[in-house]
């Protein structure tokens, strides 16, 4: 129960955070707009774990992870930042949220079924499909005039 409330509070802190990049970007521009967010959600990390993990975690435990491509979450948030900006000023926030919600069911399977980036592969089943394919309905449906 406590993943599914935390999923849900995720997915309402992105289309609120797409809302507010987007504005903001009309203003500022998109890449200064980015850096802003991500300078400021820099900050904000740098401050919980000066007062909540120094002790425990260095910055020098990224060497230690094994494949170094797994680093590249901070460059990927950044492209995520911008799409999110450009789809919903494009499409609007409730329709580009659809389509990046359906995008990381999809892409999120695929990763699973194929066991891609060192996650356990799971099996094949036909009712994932069937939910991918009622999710990829929803897009229909919600584009339906």
């Amino acid at each position: 129960m406590f993943g599914m409330i935390i999923a849900v509070l995720s997915g309402a802190l992105m289309s609120i955070q797409g809302v507010f990049n987007t504005e903001v970007s009309k203003t500022s521009g998109q890449w200064v707009t980015n850096t802003f967010v991500q300078f400021t959600g820099f900050l904000l990390c740098l401050g919980i774990w000066f007062f909540y993990e120094k002790g425990n975690h260095r910055f020098l435990d990224l060497l230690q992870v094994d494949r170094k491509y797994m680093l590249l979450g901070g460059v990927l948030g950044a492209f995520i930042t911008l799409t999110v900006i450009l789809a919903m000023s494009a499409m609007g926030p409730g329709k580009a949220a659809l389509f990046i919600v359906t995008s990381q069911i999809l892409v999120a399977y695929l990763i699973e079924l194929f066991g891609l980036f060192g996650i356990e592969k799971s099996p094949f089943l036909w009712r994932k499909i069937i939910g991918a394919a009622i999710a990829v309905a929803g897009i229909l449906v919600f584009q339906w005039e």
